[in-house]
């Protein structure tokens, strides 16, 4: 079993690797047929060594190896993470290498606990180098020497993962930061999440007097949150070199008054000079090791982010389903999103998620399809999610 996980480990890493989200035209069918015999290998996997899914598929009347397609495999649900998270343990492979915790303003918070971390970052980094313009320094050398072309300041608003170990957007930021920062970047926000508007104002103007671009990595509430107070201090903003991006990742939770993303945009845009454009949002979730962006660097817009669509890396395949039948929708309908990352080997490859969206295609057909994130439905969770969180709560029994 454990010889087992490590060999799809080392083919997904493999994948992972091999060019990024991009595939030339002539491999996409190698590729296509790669993916899909992983994610049945480890669904089966995940079946025989996690006992609760095991059980889960047996009181269903399935048997793993018998199904021909992950689509025939049930969901855990995301809720699963918080009354009873999925965990391969692993033997000889000691405690998790992380443990993070999901940002929910109510109940007990979600765990994630992560036994591999070669497979976040293998996930993380081609999709963050492909969505988000990074490229890392020549190797040999020093962050913080010369100029290079390419070179990026990476600044988070985010404290730093060290004091924040169990946030997975922070240790994300990390990365980013340690990979791709040219040696004046860092973190903006303190162990508390205190803002500190006229240190931002400096770092910005340091990037901007060193002419070097800037990645500016934030939160929905923490870019509200700034500029409010830039507003009540009479700051007026600086404008950032050419080239210069936002990763925004959106959430509330609470934390903010909450602002339309075209309005967000636009008063982002008007502060740092920054074409709306070039603002992109990341779709992510603790309960997942893979990201979601939306590609409008690569794309060239729109600039309306109430249009736009996400994508997922090659590993990562998203469906639309019914919230009660759970059954795919009509192509253009809206229904619970329903991600399959194989970058979960270890906990959960096939996840239920409580956030509404909807198909969307390429703006043409050259361009790959996508979702767009609707949003979570109000009231109770969907009906789907809690028959799914009843069966996985009645296998851990």
């Amino acid at each position: 079993m454990e010889s087992e996980g490590a060999h799809l480990r080392d083919r997904l890493l493999e994948l992972m690797g091999g060019g990024g989200a991009e595939v030339q035209a002539e491999a996409e069918a190698e590729v296509e047929a790669e993916v899909e015999a992983l994610a049945l290998g480890i669904l089966r996997y995940q079946a025989r060594a996690n006992p609760v899914y095991g059980t889960l598929l047996r009181n269903r009347g399935l048997d793993p190896e018998a199904l021909d397609h992950w689509t025939r495999f049930p969901p855990v649900p995301a809720r699963a993470f918080r009354d009873a998270s999925p965990y391969i343990e692993g033997v000889g492979a000691g405690p998790p290498e992380a443990v993070f915790h999901t940002s929910g303003t109510t109940g007990a918070p979600g765990v994630h606990r992560v036994r591999d971390l070669s497979l976040y970052h293998g996930s993380l980094l081609p999709p963050a180098r492909r969505h988000l313009g990074l490229h890392e320094l020549a190797a040999g050398r020093e962050r913080g020497g010369a100029k290079e072309s390419g070179t990026t300041r990476v600044l988070a608003l985010l404290p730093p993962p060290d004091v924040h170990p169990t946030s997975s957007l922070a240790h994300m930021a990390g990365v980013l930061v340690r990979r791709f920062d040219d040696g004046g970047g860092g973190f903006l926000l303190s162990a508390d999440w205190h803002l500190d508007v006229a240190a931002v104002a400096e770092a910005l103007a340091r990037a901007r007097a060193d002419g070097v671009p800037v990645l500016l990595l934030a939160t929905a509430f923490a870019l509200v949150h700034w500029l409010d107070l830039s507003r009540a201090e009479e700051w007026t903003g600086i404008r950032l070199p050419p080239g210069s991006r936002i990763m925004e990742t959106g959430g509330y939770k609470g934390r903010s008054r909450e602002v339309e993303r075209p309005v967000l945009y636009h008063a982002l845009s008007a502060t740092l000079g920054v074409p709306p454009e070039r603002i992109v949002n990341e779709y992510g979730m603790t309960e997942m090791l893979s990201q979601f962006y939306e590609p409008v660097l690569e794309e060239g817009g729109p600039s309306d982010p109430s249009i736009r669509r996400h994508l997922g890396p090659r590993w990562v395949r998203t469906r639309v389903l019914d919230p009660v039948t759970l059954e795919p929708v009509p192509q253009g309908q809206p229904g619970l999103l329903c991600h399959l990352d194989l970058a979960n080997l270890y906990s959960a490859a096939l996840l239920l998620t409580e956030d509404l969206g909807v198909a969307v295609p390429g703006p043409t057909p050259r361009h790959a399809p996508g979702f767009r994130v609707l949003g979570r439905g109000p009231g109770a969770i969907p009906r789907g999610c809690s028959l799914s969180l009843e069966d996985w709560m009645r296998a851990t029994r």
